[in-house]
């Protein structure tokens, strides 16, 4: 029987999971939820590193890969890949509306500098998408590959959580960009196209840009405006996101 967010003692499992390193950490995902755990991923520039460390456990894992319709050309071509490479059973959650129709019907939401705009774009193309593949597919944690130095919101977060009603899971919380470049080097993972061109992190071809010597990492993300998309955020108020 899957465990219930009432069954796992939160406290307790931090502490545990504080013990494991990030194969472990997704071992205990696996063990303790079977096949109601999954993997999201955005295919973006330190993706490889949490494809690669699931598709070293013992049973298969479903990877949600959330498309918001909008990613470079090379993360399409990345992605393919390390579907390919890794042999990663892949689930893409799609928004119901089309890039087109939401264009026509509501205008381009990352150009009116508008905080308040790029949320519902968020809302729209990536944390509602999410959800209902989670619940399409029945799961009960879901692992990311978010690090706590990424973001100030990040620094907060724990091993496990509870997100929008499901347990979060975040086996590479304490991993630097030292550990992420020598993992990808000793498994000869590829690197993202984009890396080459400076991109310390990519998300949506209009939101994102290369590190240019004043701004980088998240910073150079969605305009300056904000650091997180909301998918890792526990809902805001009356969306969700």
């Amino acid at each position: 029987m899957t465990p219930t967010a009432a069954a796992i003692d939160p406290a307790q499992a931090c502490a545990e999971l504080e013990q494991l390193d990030a194969l472990g950490r997704l071992r205990w995902g696996q063990r303790q939820f079977g096949d109601r755990f999954a993997l999201t991923t955005s295919f973006g520039i330190q993706a490889a590193v949490s494809l690669h460390l699931v598709s070293q456990l013992e049973a298969p894992v479903q990877v949600i890969w959330v498309d918001t319709g909008y990613l470079p050309a090379e993360t399409y071509q990345y992605a393919d890949t390390l579907t390919r490479q890794l042999g990663l059973q892949l689930h893409v959650a799609q928004a119901a509306m089309s890039p087109a129709r939401m264009e026509a019907l509501h205008g381009k939401f990352w150009e009116t500098g508008q905080v308040d705009d790029l949320e519902t774009y968020h809302r729209i193309r990536k944390v509602e998408p999410l959800d209902q593949a989670l619940e399409q597919l029945q799961v009960s944690c879901w692992a990311s590959g978010v690090r706590g130095k990424q973001t100030d919101h990040r620094k907060t977060m724990q091993p496990l959580q509870l997100v929008r009603g499901r347990w979060a899971l975040r086996p590479l919380l304490d991993w630097g960009n030292r550990e992420v470049y020598y993992y990808m080097q000793e498994h000869n993972l590829p690197q993202h196209p984009l890396f080459e061109q400076g991109y310390s992190t990519v998300g949506d071809w209009h939101s994102s840009a290369p590190d240019d010597g004043s701004v980088s990492g998240r910073a150079t993300r969605f305009g300056g405006l904000k650091q997180e998309c909301g998918i890792h955020l526990p809902g805001m108020a009356g969306e969700g996101i």
